[in-house]
Order: C-alpha cells, then structure tokens, then sequence
C-alpha cells in the first residue's frame, strides 16, 4: 500500500496535541507530537511515538527524563511553532514539574522518566513513568483529517 493512502487512513483518528518538551543542557525544547497515550495505572505509564529523523530524536534517546503537555485550544500556535510551521512571536511559557520543562497552563502537563524504549519501525516509541502532573480546565484542541479543530459543546 502506498505511504499516502496508510497516512491518510491514520489521520481519520482524531487525537489531541501534545508538546513533548526537555532540558537540554539549560535550554528548554520542545516538539508537537500526536502519538501518544496512556498505558498503564499501575505503574503510571504513558507512550510517546518519535520518528527517528524528528530534530530532537537524539536528544530525547539519551534524556532520562521529558515531560507531556495536552494543549488547549487558545494553544494551536505553540504546535505550529514546536513543528516549525510558524516562527514564535514571544518566548514560551514554560514551568516546571518536577525539574521537567512543560507548557504554563495547558490542559494537562505531565514530568515523567523514562521507564522503556522500544523500536518500532522508523520510530520508537518512548514509555514514561509520571512522576508529577498537574491539570487544568478548558477544551482541547484536536487535529483530524490532516487539520486542526476545537470541540463544540
């Protein structure tokens, strides 16, 4: 099957966007990534999906720790910028749990260590322990179907 049918066929599952974020020798990163999700209550687990040419791929394969944050709607700028869609107009807001960067005020931020790493194809996907996270109200913003939307109540 071709590339474009199989990524068309993913994009029909509608996900939230997320920032994976780290400390890079006391510089703060951050990518947009949709792959995730959560694995397991007991320990707290979650899953990122990174694909091996991703700008902070290296990076994150040698980080013991990186933190998760589910953007809101009034958001959908900081993903455009961490995928290098958009410049920044500002610096980001970040804050901390735990010693880990995330995104001030998004609807969830979690700091988590790295618990497993396990090649998957051109990615690999990236289990985290949460070791803090903290939450807030609001909606989502969601991307499907290759754009981005917000939920209507």
């Amino acid at each position: 099957m071709e590339d474009r049918l199989f990524r068309d066929a993913m994009g029909r599952f509608a996900t939230g966007i997320t920032i994976v974020t780290m400390d890079d020798e006391g510089q703060d990163r951050g990518m947009t990534v949709n792959a995730f999700m959560s694995i397991s209550l007991e320990p707290k687990l979650i899953a990122i999906s990174i694909d091996h040419t991703a700008s902070m791929y290296e990076k994150l394969m040698k980080a013991d720790t990186f933190g998760v944050s589910v953007l809101k709607d009034n958001q959908q700028d900081y993903s455009m910028i961490f995928a290098r869609q958009k410049e920044a107009d500002g610096p980001i807001p970040f804050e901390y749990l735990d010693g880990v960067p995330v995104i001030e005020n998004s609807l969830a931020a979690l700091s988590c260590k790295v618990y497993k790493k396990v090649e998957a194809g051109d990615h690999t996907i990236i289990l985290g322990e949460v070791t803090e996270l903290k939450i807030e109200s609001g909606e989502p913003v969601i991307f499907f179907g290759g754009k981005y939307r917000n939920l209507h109540s």
